[in-house]
């Protein structure tokens, strides 16, 4: 098994990034240019759904804080929803928490974005 897949939908406005098993050294390389298309794309509001993420290093969070300043010049943000303990963790001892709208579903990160406008 690979130690990293991502599935990525788009919902209207929102691209969906959704990262299964570990970001780490190794793989944030493809995690980076996953949300660097999106970039290229114009896509510029984005969920990353955690519910599958079973790890985040210190590679995978810079990957995030990388792109955020971009994102946000283009008027959208970086949004995560559905994260486990061990994830949460990882971002709240980072302050991430403070950095980035965390939310319990997938729905209610979409939602968020809908009603910025």
């Amino acid at each position: 098994m690979p130690e990293l897949k991502i599935d990525v939908r788009s919902l209207g406005n929102v691209a969906v990034v959704e990262p299964v098993g570990f970001i780490n050294a190794h793989t944030a390389r493809d995690f980076e240019s996953v949300i660097q298309n999106l970039i290229e794309q114009n896509q510029h509001n984005i969920v990353i759904n955690c519910r599958d993420l079973s790890y985040i290093a210190s590679a995978g969070l810079g990957a995030i804080m990388g792109f955020i300043d971009q994102i946000r010049e283009n008027e959208g943000d970086i949004r995560m929803c559905s994260m486990n303990e061990t994830v949460f963790n990882i971002f709240d001892v980072l302050g991430f928490t403070h950095l980035y709208s965390i939310f319990d579903t997938e729905d209610k990160a979409i939602q968020s974005f809908e009603a910025k406008h």
